[in-house]
């Protein structure tokens, strides 16, 4: 959350004025104690400005205290020097290991610069100092969001709430996940709640609009976006998201031109915040570029087999992949429905592979020569982040969903001979309009879908790969094309559960209110709540124009599956 907006809790600890200083002298301790006992009144005012000032004097004559660093820490992520900050709260942490207020300011400074795993691990060493201390409970829970821990997150945020029922962050936060999956009659008055108190907060802003366009109410919806848009107080990633949801609305409205103006703004806006973070090295799309070219393959013949992949106790594995935005979020949550099967995700369950065999690009063209020991470590490593992830497939059908798992199918293929491999389709102009237009974590890859050439050509190094290695997969892929699967939901699903070796239950024409249940990350989890809906089949004939500099790209693809031309 902005630090202009005054929500959550304040991370300052005030009190404890004792000294760690090693032997100084009788004036300097009076000095430092007046020091602090002045930082101290200020921050009890709730005058944090003046705090910071102060504790900004006192720590250039030498007075190391952890409310001095932590308010000092303030100061600087106001300024946006985060670095700087991070250095501060680390020394505060280091002075005073047990000190909850720092954590949680270490924690904070941490999920300011995304980097949210060791952002968590602040906040839980925080509240094993504290466990009542609300605003921890808050920031884990936002957090937890971060990671895509969505059922963990909301329970952070009740917990928060418990404690106290007026920390707006935790409302706020709350909010935002019930709007996530599709909530929105009670993700409204926690919206207004934030709202009465902090007016044109932005994440209470964009629920209330997302409310409103759920509600068909789209004209409220844009008067708000274009007020928080105009916003000043907005970070540059705030401003991008509101302009991205402005994009939703007028698409709602058959204003497709202005929508995709806004969604160029948007993801022009997320282009440049990141800039600096993703635009050294090679891209994402270069990269797996240069992965194909380093692969020796003559043919499926070619490709060594391992003898074994399996994961002892487990009844079937299972890849689901595709590209984002084709369908591989609902196929998952039908399959989850299944009470034998166990599925996770999008995690990155293949990390120390990658590691080992994607570090770069030419690193891949050793999987063939890999050691039968080599391979049983890293498979070994795979069913530990499984497991570590939360998922337990003993003795269920494992189901690994992450549509950019395309990319590592020659991990796939070489670590897991015997796994399934389920391929999500959908007409590549719906999916690479729909993958340009929504808001994902950033990461490479997001990056990569920040314009259309972009998200193009990465689908098509997706589909080369995965046409490339249909062979070597043989019968062990299957293809699930996204609009069958809507127009002729129990005949499709029922064959997707023949080739993984289940029945086909009543439970999975259930699945939307398990998806509800199961706090999808992805962006399509509140339409999943909704159930089966056909309405973004065939969209991208609404931006033809918008699309035609990529359909050359795209039209070899829509040829190859079949869908219409035009």
């Amino acid at each position: 959350m902005s630090g202009v907006w005054k929500v959550g809790q304040i991370k300052v600890k005030v009190g404890g004025l004792g000294m760690p200083q090693v032997a100084p002298s009788q004036a300097q301790v009076e000095r430092d104690r007046a020091d602090l006992r002045a930082i101290q009144e200020a921050a009890q005012q709730r005058d944090f400005d003046r705090a910071s000032t102060l504790a900004e004097a006192a720590h250039k004559r030498g007075l190391e205290h952890p409310m001095v660093l932590n308010l000092l820490a303030l100061k600087l992520e106001r300024e946006e020097r985060f670095d700087e900050a991070l250095a501060i709260l680390e020394r505060a942490c280091e002075l005073a290991p047990d000190d909850f207020a720092a954590r949680n300011a270490l924690g904070l400074c941490l999920h300011r610069l995304e980097r949210y795993g060791e952002a968590l691990a602040q906040f839980d060493r925080a509240l094993a100092a504290q466990p009542d201390f609300a605003g921890a409970h808050c920031a884990r829970g936002a957090a937890l969001e971060a990671l895509g821990r969505l059922v963990e997150a909301e329970a952070a945020h009740r917990r928060a709430l418990e404690l106290q029922p007026e920390n707006l962050g935790a409302v706020a936060g709350l909010a935002n996940l019930l709007s996530r999956r599709g909530a929105h009659a009670e993700a409204r008055p926690l919206a207004e709640r934030v709202l009465a108190a902090q007016p044109n907060y932005p994440d209470a802003v964009m629920v209330l609009a997302s409310a409103d366009l759920a509600d068909g109410r789209t004209a409220e919806a844009r008067a708000r976006l274009d007020a928080l848009i105009a916003e000043p107080r907005l970070t540059p990633q705030q401003r991008a998201l509101a302009q991205g949801l402005l994009g939703d609305v007028l698409d709602a409205e058959g204003r497709p031109a202005e929508a995709y103006e806004a969604y160029a703004a948007c993801n022009m806006g997320l282009w440049r915040a990141y800039a600096a973070a993703f635009q050294e090295g090679p891209g994402a799309l270069e990269f797996v570029r240069e992965m194909a070219e380093a692969l020796d393959f003559a043919g499926p013949e070619t490709w060594p087999r391992s003898p074994a992949g399996a994961a002892p106790g487990v009844k079937a594995h299972v890849f689901l992949l595709g590209f984002p935005r084709s369908g591989t979020t609902l196929l998952e949550q039908v399959l989850a429905s299944h009470p034998e099967v166990e599925a996770l995700e999008e995690r990155e369950t293949l990390a120390d592979a990658m590691r080992a065999f994607m570090s770069a690009p030419g690193d891949v063209a050793n999987l063939a020569t890999a050691g039968e020991a080599e391979l049983a470590e890293l498979r070994a490593a795979y069913w530990e982040r499984v497991r570590a992830e939360g998922a337990d497939p003993s003795g269920k059908v494992f189901v690994d969903k992450h549509p950019l798992n395309t990319f590592k199918l020659p991990l796939i293929a070489r670590l897991f001979p015997d796994a399934v491999v389920l391929l999500a389709r959908r007409d590549p102009r719906d999916v690479v309009l729909a993958a340009w237009r929504r808001r994902f974590a950033m990461s490479g890859s997001a990056y990569q879908l920040l314009t259309l050439p972009g998200t193009a050509g990465y689908y098509d190094a997706a589909m080369r790969l995965a046409e490339r290695f249909a062979p070597v997969l043989g019968d062990r892929l299957h293809v699930v094309r996204h609009e069958s699967l809507i127009a002729d939901f129990d005949r499709v699903v029922g064959e997707v559960c023949a080739a993984v070796g289940l029945p086909f239950t009543e439970a999975m024409r259930g699945f939307a209110d398990r998806t509800r249940d199961r706090g999808i990350a992805t962006p399509t989890g509140a339409q999943l709540a909704g159930g089966l809906s056909a309405e973004g089949v065939g969209s991208w004939r609404r931006y033809r124009e918008q699309l035609a500099p990529v359909l050359p790209t795209l039209t070899p693809w829509v040829e190859r599956f079949g869908y219409e031309p035009q």
